[in-house]
């Protein structure tokens, strides 16, 4: 169920678009169907710049999907205060020769015609994809690939897969006031639900859980999570938390991104989206549902 990789005829990877194929599962009521689907492109990009007397240097990382890429950089350098709309000269993707194949037209260089206003510190900068500050893009993969993959005898009921979302739903009260808050539960590979947490940034909601559960026993007592759920889609960064915490099967409300997929097949996490009581999408380690 990897995503389907685009390439032209003869072998040469092609600019990546808005979207990918993909092979998924489909439990929907009592049917079983495996096809293709489509799943949103998410890719990371580098910003740099250069200007006068200046090599470029890496500004930052951050998520997004292919397309306009020149207007996101500049959009950005401008929006940070770093350069003036005047300073923006020639924009272009990145052609080293070393590149890693993730990078190919994921590096953008901006040049500026003066020296920026100002140069952000790394530490500074602020991003929802936690992958701000990598020494390369290949890292932002190779970080999380490299960590213990979960138990492989770990197996959710498909039934309590498609509950788990109303689940998640009754420990919302911040959305019941607001309809404007994400929620990130941990939940048993049982049901038992450990831990439920809100916020604007889904993102956040997931920190503030694994944070909670991290918090509230001592170090030799620790669980693993064994189950993420989400009240949206599902990007990377939240699989690459999800990994990072040891959790082995994340479960949507909404559509995962293609990126998100790449990794979870890379650290063997099951992935599931469209999750509802009566269906749910399979697109990643189908072999954690007990079915």
């Amino acid at each position: 169920m990897t995503p389907v990789p685009s390439v032209e005829p003869g072998g040469r990877a092609r600019r990546p678009g808005p979207s990918v194929r993909t092979r998924v599962v489909e439990y929907d009521g009592d049917a079983v169907r495996r096809h293709e689907d489509r799943l949103a492109t998410e890719e990371p990009l580098e910003i740099r710049l250069a200007w006068p007397g200046a090599e470029p240097r890496r500004l930052t990382v951050t998520m997004r999907t292919p397309g306009h890429d020149f207007e996101l950089a500049v959009g950005w350098l401008v929006h940070e205060g770093i350069l003036r709309p005047e300073q923006v000269g020639v924009v272009r993707y990145c052609v080293d020769a070393d590149l890693d194949p993730l990078e190919e037209f994921n590096v953008v260089t901006v040049e500026a015609t003066s020296a920026p206003l100002r140069i952000p510190d790394a530490r500074t900068i602020s991003s929802a994809c936690g992958v701000c500050g990598s020494e390369s893009i290949a890292d932002v993969l190779g970080r999380v690939t490299a960590l213990p993959r979960p138990a492989d005898d770990l197996r959710v009921p498909l039934a309590l897969v498609r509950e788990l979302p109303a689940r998640l739903r009754e420990e919302q009260p911040g959305f019941d006031s607001t309809g404007g808050l994400h929620a990130a539960g941990l939940f048993a590979a049982d049901g038992r639900r450990l831990v439920v947490r809100e916020d604007v940034g889904r993102h956040n909601a997931v920190d503030k859980a694994v944070g909670a559960l991290l918090l509230s026993s001592p170090t030799g007592g620790r669980r693993t999570p064994e189950v993420l759920v989400l009240s949206g889609r599902v990007g990377f960064e939240l699989v690459q938390k999800a990994a990072v915490s040891g959790v082995g099967l994340v479960v949507a409300v909404g559509a995962p991104s293609s990126l998100a997929v790449q990794l979870a097949e890379r650290a063997g996490l099951g992935l599931v989206g469209f999750t509802r009581p009566d269906r749910c999408v399979v697109y990643a380690g189908d072999h954690r549902l007990g079915v």
